[in-house]
This record gives structure tokens, sequence and C-alpha cells, in this order.
């Protein structure tokens, strides 16, 4: 497959990644990087949302979300699931949903 299409992928990160400005981090690293998006926290302490871009510009997110995270945050394990080649983006920007 071309590297050059567009992808998205649906995440969720664990470890200490509430009350740590992980989704203000995870949104300033998607807008860095021109890809788009939400992050959102959940009810039971993880944080989960939806990338989509460029393949390789999805890939260093991806990394990013299970080796960096914020300077405070603790990262156990991300799951990433549902990737696949999209014909176009669904999302304008990336933002925090509440």
């Amino acid at each position: 497959m071309a590297s050059s299409g567009l992808w998205g992928i649906d995440y969720e990160v664990y470890g200490d990644v509430q009350g740590v400005f992980f989704r203000k981090y995870t949104e300033e690293q998607g807008r860095k990087l021109g890809v788009v998006g939400w992050v959102k926290n959940t009810s039971y302490g993880t944080v989960t949302g939806q990338v989509q871009g460029p393949k390789e510009k999805v890939d260093i997110m991806k990394n990013w979300l299970s080796s960096v995270g914020s300077p405070m945050s603790r990262i156990d394990r991300a799951i990433f699931s549902n990737e696949r080649q999209i014909s176009s983006l669904e999302f304008h920007s990336f933002t925090t949903k509440y």
C-alpha cells in the first residue's frame, strides 16, 4: 500500500493519564504534526480518541501516544484499533472532547 494515503486509527491510552494535562499535550502534538482527530477522558481512567492524517504522521502520533505523552503522565500501554485507509479526513482539526 502507498504510504502517502490518508489513514485513521482509534486509540486508548492506559496508565496515569488523567489530571496530568495529557489531553492538552495530545491536542498540541496533533496540531503540531498536522493530523486531525480528538482526545477525551473516559469514566474509567483512560484517555481515548482518534487520529487521521498521512500515514507517516499517524505513525509518529502513535509512537508519541504510546511512549511520550505529557511530562507528568505515566503510560502503561496504548491500544490501537480500527487502523484503516480513508478517502478523506472526517475532522477539521485536533480537538478535546468533554
